[in-house]
């Protein structure tokens, strides 16, 4: 049995969930064409379910209706969102039921529609998830209360959980923080088999640099970095954790610096010119910094425009990717 199988199964088991419960969230394809007349693309994508959160928050969409919606636009991977679901919970019910009964519909609808499931993306509330405070109770406390999500994302089938590390600005605070958090984190997941990624989001995340030191001193094989195209801001407006940017990372640089630990990728766009190209972010550079990184992984599309509906934009930066991937060999 495949060893990621294997772990799952066991998640699963863990979390109370029968095998007997769900059928294998392994995608199905249909007919097969003939290897010749198949040409392997360098890069696959999959879709960040953050790409259609406003459908979800502002028009009602279901988020369940995920996968659906992936298939229909070409996708072949999923990578989820916790607070996109977390919103739908029963809080009369606990917290293993709630993530049991959303494993369940997840694998579902992921096998359903022939979809792979990749990432989990975990954005727990700053009183429970901030992990890189220098406040050791609390810290530890947040590492714990990211383990249930850690299960989750095992018995779901996905290769990595992304977290965040916010907690203080100082940065030599922030660093053993981190340091301490996620080698905790790390340990508890490497027993399912799970990465544990972190992604430039905002804040000293977004310092490469800094980044790429916490993940080397922690140096085990499952803690990794999760590149994103755009968010590389260090710092904003009141020293607010969302908002107008005040300085700002090179991007090029930061996701060069990145691309070493990445166990995925993020593809994030805003909007586009009338020649189809990201009009804030250099694509084909960009691409070209992953490929020289050795990185043969999924790429995920995250769009956060504001001028395209989000299918607009979802459409049009796959589009972009898959016509610099035509070039790619």
């Amino acid at each position: 049995m495949d060893r990621r199988i294997f772990i799952r199964n066991t998640a699963l088991t863990g979390l109370g969930i029968g095998l007997s419960e769900l059928t294998s969230c392994t995608p199905k394809g249909g007919k097969e064409e003939p290897a010749s007349a198949v040409r392997e693309a360098y890069f696959k994508f999959s879709l960040a379910q953050w790409s259609i959160h406003n459908m979800i928050f502002n028009d009602g969409l279901d988020p369940y209706e995920f996968a659906a919606k992936a298939k229909g636009w070409g996708f072949e991977g999923l990578e989820y969102v916790s607070q996109l679901y977390q919103r739908s919970f029963d809080e009369s019910q606990s917290l293993a039921t709630n993530l049991n009964k959303m494993i369940l519909e997840l694998n579902k609808r992921s096998n359903e529609y022939g979809l792979e499931n990749l990432v989990l993306m975990v954005d727990l509330s700053p009183e429970k998830g901030d992990m890189a405070f220098v406040d050791k109770t609390i810290r530890d406390t947040a590492v714990e209360n990211h383990f249930p999500w850690v299960d989750t994302t095992a018995a779901l089938g996905c290769h990595s959980m992304r977290i965040n590390m916010f907690g203080s600005f100082d940065a030599a605070e922030w660093k053993a923080a981190s340091i301490d958090a996620l080698g905790k984190l790390g340990e508890y997941a490497a027993k399912q088999n799970v990465n544990i990624i972190i992604e430039n989001h905002g804040w000293l995340t977004s310092n490469a640099a800094l980044l790429m030191e916490v993940i080397n001193e922690v140096n085990m094989p499952n803690c990794g970095t999760l590149p994103d195209f755009g968010n590389f801001c260090t710092k904003r407006a009141d020293m607010a954790r969302w908002g107008d940017c005040e300085e700002e990372y090179d991007k090029y640089q930061g996701v060069a610096e990145l691309m070493p630990a990445a166990k995925a990728v993020s593809a994030k766009s805003y909007d586009f010119d009338e020649n189809g190209n990201e009009t804030t972010i250099d694509y084909a550079r960009m691409l070209d910094i992953v490929k020289k990184g050795g990185y043969k992984g999924y790429i995920g599309v995250e769009y956060e425009g504001k001028r395209l509906s989000e299918e607009e934009g979802i459409l049009a930066t796959k589009d972009l990717l898959m016509k610099l991937n035509d070039n790619l060999v």
